[in-house]
């Protein structure tokens, strides 16, 4: 139970880091523990150098890197259950939340290149990259992968679409090139050709690359 609760301070110290909003306040963790269970991780966590206290508290290094890592398997599992299994939202948060506890480093990476290494998970918060994305290893077959990525002629189904600019989604929405269509790449050179339905659209390559298709 300590170690779960643990993972949650953590996980929670790291949201709250990327929205600006540390250092934390005992009341802003707003977890499904008692205040006393609450007060035990965080001297735990004190105790052991991941959070640091003053006015608030934030994480340590330390900290920081374990939260991290915590994260990244959350996340990872939220794309695994949504855009490669199909499952609805609530119910990937919640098995998401189980196996953020389970899984080692080596099975995550695995995962990782398996989902051609998403950058975001389905609400858009980014997935904080691992080793196996700096080495972009291909020893694992991935389910889903860029439409760059795919031999010229194939078609796939899009999964999801990761823009750098949300007004992409609506260009892209109006040739039809939204989640669940199937799109076909025709040309990869001199530019990126793909079609999808009656529509064939000559885009850029840095757009392609944030087409990800399920393959499989």
């Amino acid at each position: 139970m300590i170690h779960a609760a643990t993972d949650e301070v953590l996980e929670r110290l790291w949201y709250a880091t990327e929205e600006a909003r540390t250092p934390a306040a005992f009341g802003d963790f707003r977890m499904d523990i008692s205040d006393a269970e609450l007060r035990t991780a965080l001297d735990t966590l004190i105790a052991s150098g991941c959070v640091d206290q003053g006015t608030g508290f934030t994480l340590s290094a330390s900290g920081a890197a374990r939260a991290r890592g915590i994260v990244r398997r959350h996340r990872l599992a939220e794309v695994l259950f949504v855009q490669a299994l199909g499952t609805n939202l609530h119910d990937a948060e919640i098995s998401a939340c189980e196996m953020e506890h389970m899984l080692s480093e080596a099975v995550v990476d695995r995962v990782c290149a398996f989902l051609g290494h998403p950058p975001a998970c389905p609400h858009g918060k980014p997935v904080p990259a691992g080793e196996c994305c700096r080495v972009y290893s291909t020893r694992v077959e991935p389910l889903i992968r860029r439409v760059t990525e795919l031999p010229v002629g194939s078609t796939a189904s899009i999964a999801y679409i990761a823009p750098k600019t949300l007004s992409r989604i609506d260009r892209l929405a109006a040739f039809g090139i939204v989640p669940g269509s199937e799109i076909r790449l025709i040309a990869r050179n001199p530019s990126c050709v793909v079609a999808c339905g009656a529509s064939s659209i000559a885009i850029d390559d840095e757009i392609g690359r944030e087409i990800y298709v399920r393959t499989a």
